[in-house]
C-alpha cells in the first residue's frame, strides 16, 4: 500500500510539473545573437557564504539541467556577492557533462565580476535579492 501511494504521488508530482519548477529568464543577448537566462526558481542565497547563487544557460534549444544530473543547455552556476561584485564559478555543464556542484566551492578565491553577460546577469539578479530564499 505505501509504495502504490509513493508510486502515485510520485507520478503526480511529473505529470503537473510539481517536482521540476524552472523559470528561465531573459537577462543578455550576446553578440552572435544567442540570449543568455536565468533560472528564478533555482536562485537562492547560501546560508554559509552570503552569495547569491544562480543559474544561468544559453538559450539555444532547452535551456538548463531539466532534471537532476541531466543537461539539456550549456551554462553554468555561480555565486554573487552584489555589494563586492564578484563571483565565484561554481559549476558548469553541458549535454555531455551534466552538472555536478563540489561543495568545496565557498573556499574558491573570488574574481571580479567582467564580461557584458556576467555584468547583466549580476545587475538582474542583485536588483532582486531581498526575494530569494535562503538556504
Amino acid at each position: 500500500m505505501r509504495r502504490a501511494l509513493a508510486l502515485a504521488v510520485t507520478a503526480a508530482f511529473v505529470v503537473t510539473g510539481v517536482a521540476q519548477a524552472e523559470t528561465w529568464t531573459k537577462f543578455a543577448t550576446m553578440e552572435n545573437g544567442t540570449d543568455v537566462s536565468y533560472d528564478k526558481d533555482y536562485t537562492y542565497r547560501d546560508k554559509q557564504s552570503g552569495r547569491l547563487v544562480v543559474m544561468q544557460a544559453l538559450s539555444k534549444g532547452n535551456l538548463g539541467p531539466s532534471a537532476p544530473g541531466k543537461a539539456d543547455s550549456v551554462g553554468t552556476v555561480v555565486a554573487f556577492d552584489c555589494s563586492s561584485k564578484n563571483m565565484i564559478a561554481i559549476a558548469s555543464y553541458r549535454p555531455d557533462a551534466p552538472l555536478e556542484i563540489d561543495e568545496r566551492w565557498r573556499s574558491d578565491k573570488p574574481k571580479k565580476v567582467s564580461g557584458s553577460d556576467n555584468e547583466a546577469l549580476l545587475k538582474a539578479v542583485c536588483a532582486d535579492s531581498s526575494k530569494v530564499p535562503v538556504r
